[in-house]
């Protein structure tokens, strides 16, 4: 079940709370989501607003764009967009109905020929995109795009007769990873925490866990990064924590970490709140209006996970 925005933290943060702070970035940094966003998660804000937000990126193909993933720019539908708009309505627990029928014809639409998402569809050619994002013409299946949003609409009991390919994808991906990175990692995650078959879903993350540990994809000590390499094509310093990976206590990753490494995780997660209010974005900066647009979307996730731990101090 997707966090409500009613919640025990108070609807006006003390002043120079974490929270308070955090909210200050918010109103003066955060496109209109963003902004609708916080409120209801910290605020007791209302889904509709937040639905309303999210309108302004949909496109009459059922897919969003307009930057709503901002390293993406252009009007044009992509499946990480959408990806992105299926995280909004899970979160203000409005997954379902026609507004996700819509989406998955859209996937559907756009599907590589396994019946899986491509990361970036070629329709993004023309319009500017970061550089570790390359538009190629015949785009392979992605786990990055398609295991999160499968798991969306399994989360949410959406059926659709997108999700069996898809599915039967993301089980062929995960339970086939050797050598992976961390976003990838992630996506499998994504996927791993709400598939149907659970059995199943435990015996993969098992072997997914060791296998970050043996790649020391995960940073058990952020004291000491050095130890721990940046995989390659990632920016100077983008190092990824067990928070990255189990980003609230109920996930399958978080089997993965000790009580201790854990801790410290989240000890980073908290330190690294700017002087702004904001979290910085620890990926390549390639525009300047992709990253201010990306900061309150970092940020958010970092008091949700924060909150989830029941370590976030109001």
């Amino acid at each position: 079940m997707a966090e409500s925005g009613a919640s025990s933290l108070p609807s006006t943060p003390p002043a120079r709370s974490p929270l308070f702070r955090a909210e200050q970035f918010v109103w003066l940094t955060a496109r209109v989501l963003e902004q609708r966003l916080f409120a209801y998660h910290f605020l007791n804000g209302a889904a509709d607003p937040v639905e309303a937000a999210l309108d302004a990126y949909r496109n009459e193909d059922g897919g969003y764009g307009h930057a709503l993933e901002p390293d993406l720019r252009g009007p044009v539908s992509q499946p990480l967009h959408t990806g992105h708009a299926l995280r909004v309505l899970d979160a203000v627990e409005r997954c379902g109905g026609q507004r996700v029928e819509r989406v998955c014809r859209y996937l559907t639409s756009v599907s590589t020929a396994d019946g899986a998402l491509p990361a970036i569809h070629p329709s993004q050619r023309g319009y500017p995109a970061a550089p570790f994002v390359p538009v190629v013409d015949n785009p392979p299946s992605e786990l990055l795009a398609t295991g999160p949003v499968v798991g969306l609409l399994h989360r949410n009991e959406v059926w659709h007769a997108w999700l069996f390919r898809a599915t039967d994808f993301c089980w062929q991906a995960v339970e086939s990873l050797e050598k992976s990175h961390p976003y990838e990692v992630e996506a499998a995650v994504a996927f791993l925490d709400s598939a149907p078959d659970r059995s199943r879903a435990e015996a993969a993350a098992d072997r997914l866990g060791r296998l970050v540990r043996e790649q020391r994809l995960a940073a058990l000590d952020p004291d000491h990064l050095d130890a721990f390499p940046v995989a390659p094509g990632y920016a100077p310093g983008e190092h990824h924590f067990p928070h990255d990976f189990a980003k609230i206590p109920q996930s399958l990753a978080r089997a993965w970490f000790t009580d201790a490494e854990m801790a410290r995780s989240l000890d980073h997660l908290a330190a690294e709140q700017q002087e702004d209010g904001g979290w910085p974005v620890r990926w390549h900066h390639w525009a300047p209006a992709a990253t201010l647009e990306a900061r309150p979307v970092v940020t958010i996730e970092a008091l949700r996970t924060l909150r989830a731990y029941s370590r976030f101090v109001g």
